[in-house]
């Protein structure tokens, strides 16, 4: 791993670390075991949260697990926006009115084109009807005015007949009434003023955490998360939150497209560690009617390792 040219960004904003670029979220799945949760709302389906879309949201251990195994580093994120200054919305400004010119004339051609090619568009019935249509209404209007007076209505109707109303020679007006469109780009990071420079990116958790950036782990309790998550990852398991089902994650033993979890894990971070009996019980019984195994992870500060129990509820008699 640590032969890798290119690390991942992960951009850490108010201690969250978020991925935003769809192959690097794809590239951390399949090959480093990472999930997360997509949190970003879909553009085309913004009006419901069964389907998310980017950034990607880490949990807290695998964001140190990618950085510890120097895969992926740590990037201020509000320190590479700073303010552009003049020039630099000189240059976007221009860009945006260039890329409204090049809408409208397209929207201009286009009008053009459909207008001209509108007979064309008809089909053969319809063609025959309007015809038909027409006659019928010039021989009745023929027929009025051989029977009546100069000013009579028809000869209004047969001099509506004669002259066709006028119609328009371009669309252009009307593609200006339409308006545009305002392209929002899905990446900062091609705004001129993006500034990611090695000022606001930490290859290092301790020198994250000497900016002000990233505190996790800070206590024993947040160490054992860590080293339990990393002794499951290093096993082959992917890992989930797991808070809907009394635990810390539930563990997946693949892709969780893929697979349901077999365990929801709860973390002790101690040996030591004292359960009362109802704990004990309602983990059971919780897994059991999840169809999952609950397993409790020990951690051992001194010895940095994992002891792992599983309960399971059974019928007596």
């Amino acid at each position: 791993m640590a032969g890798d040219s290119r690390r991942i960004p992960l951009r850490v904003s108010n201690q969250k670390a978020f991925i935003w670029d769809v192959d690097d979220i794809a590239l951390v799945r399949s090959k480093h075991h990472i999930c997360g949760v997509l949190s970003g709302t879909l553009p085309h389906l913004s009006q419901q949260n069964a389907f998310l879309g980017v950034p990607l949201v880490l949990m807290p251990e695998e964001v140190v697990l990618l950085v510890e195994n120097q895969v992926a580093v740590l990037i201020d994120d509000p320190t590479t926006h700073p303010q552009p200054n003049l020039r630099y919305l000189q240059d976007w400004d221009a860009e945006q009115q260039e890329d409204i010119k090049h809408q409208m004339a397209l929207l201009e051609a286009k009008g053009v084109k459909e207008s001209a090619n509108a007979g064309r568009a008809m089909s053969a019935e319809a063609l025959q009807k309007r015809q038909a249509r027409e006659e019928k209404r010039a021989a009745k209007a023929k027929l009025i005015q051989e029977s009546g007076e100069p000013g009579s209505l028809g000869a209004m109707l047969a001099s509506e007949v004669a002259t066709p109303a006028p119609v328009p020679e371009t669309l252009g007006s009307k593609a200006a009434a339409i308006g545009h469109t305002v392209v929002i780009p899905a990446s900062s990071s091609t705004l001129q003023w993006y500034n990611p420079d090695l000022s606001c990116t930490y290859s290092t958790l301790a020198a994250a955490k000497e900016a002000g950036i990233w505190e996790y782990p800070i206590n024993l309790q947040e160490r054992a998360k860590c080293g339990v998550f990393r002794s499951l990852w290093e096993q082959g398991y992917f890992m989930g939150g797991g808070i809907k089902f009394g635990g810390d994650y539930l563990v997946y033993p693949g892709d969780p497209l893929r697979y349901h979890s077999h365990f929801a894990a709860s973390v002790l971070d101690s040996p030591l560690s004292s359960l009362r009996p109802m704990e004990i019980v309602a983990h059971g019984r919780l897994g059991t009617v999840t169809k999952k195994a609950h397993l409790l992870c020990s951690w051992d500060d001194e010895k940095k390792d994992v002891s792992y129990l599983t309960i399971e509820w059974a019928g007596f008699g």
